[in-house]
């Protein structure tokens, strides 16, 4: 008798789940399995190939890593060391770095200028992506474009940026776009660090840049991590840039996310589109894989 109420919560609590389930489902794991299914056929949006698709096996994944072509421009190898690149500056170097330096240089500051430094980052953070790419594009225009006329008034003259500088373009974007999450967190981390530790420090004389490096650092290793984690997968599979560039000039700026797009979309080939799809899920799963794989292993230390 005493067990009857717990197997009618039991089955209660399942009949709650199963919306949830069901959505879970319905919007994850069909166009999951879905997309796997597509990589392994030919499947286009125009020719025979469309109403009839055919399966080629591992055709899509063997030309994706045909290393003949491997690195030509507008190839996956070109494109994937051209995201290698921009993850590491816009989002290792840029995001993160400069998200902690803010952090740093406003600990246990209080004032206006902290205010809207703050406020600023964020800012440029929650607009909305359309509208701080077109920003972005008037900011940079070669001929009226608000930055070369602050150059050209120095007499520095009037760089086209997104056609000789494009990679380095997208990059700064990306870092002013998104160091406000790195920036928040940082913040967030350090108002947990006792304020005796860097008092004792202050005592004894430490610099700032030992306090930093002796307190600080250490303490904040696992949030860097967490940091890292999010910011690379997020800047992996970043399209905001195709905005800016569209990929170009000649494909200097054609990230993997950007490669996909232009062939499931613009060149139709769905099937060849899913391949790269997929085979991006498995690079963003290592990469959590290792990154977490970094984090136990740190707090295991400590």
């Amino acid at each position: 008798m005493e067990q009857k109420p717990a197997i009618f919560s039991a089955r209660v609590g399942a009949l709650f789940l199963l919306p949830a389930l069901a959505f879970v489902a319905l919007f994850l794991l069909f166009p999951f399995v879905w997309v796997i299914v597509l990589s392994f056929t030919n499947q286009t949006l125009t020719g025979a190939t469309a109403a009839n698709p055919e399966f080629v096996g591992l055709a899509n994944y063997e030309r994706l890593f045909d290393f003949d072509r491997w690195m030509r421009a507008g190839e996956f190898g070109s494109s994937l060391l051209i995201t290698v690149q921009f993850v590491l500056g816009s989002a290792l170097i840029g995001q993160a770095g400069l998200g902690l330096l803010i952090a740093w240089l406003f600990y246990r500051r209080r004032g206006w200028l902290r205010t809207v430094v703050t406020t600023l980052v964020v800012l440029a953070w929650i607009i909305p992506e359309v509208v701080v790419a077109f920003a972005w594009f008037a900011f940079l225009d070669r001929d009226a474009g608000t930055f070369n006329n602050i150059l050209d008034a120095f007499g520095l003259g009037r760089p086209d940026w997104l056609f000789n500088y494009p990679l380095l373009s997208i990059m700064v974007f990306n870092t002013w776009r998104g160091t406000a999450f790195s920036m928040l967190l940082f913040q967030s981390a350090l108002e947990t660090i006792p304020p005796s530790y860097i008092e004792t420090a202050e005592v004894a004389g430490a610099s700032g840049w030992q306090k930093f490096r002796h307190i600080l650092l250490p303490l904040l290793i696992g949030h860097i991590i967490t940091d890292l984690i999010l910011i690379t997968l997020w800047t992996f599979n970043v399209f905001t840039p195709y905005l800016l560039t569209g990929g170009g000039p000649r494909n200097q700026t054609q990230l993997v996310s950007i490669y996909t797009y232009e062939t499931a979309f613009q060149f139709f080939r769905f099937g060849q589109g899913a391949a790269i799809a997929v085979v991006i899920m498995f690079i963003n799963l290592t990469l959590a894989m290792i990154y977490l794989a970094i984090l136990r292993r740190q707090r295991a230390a400590t």
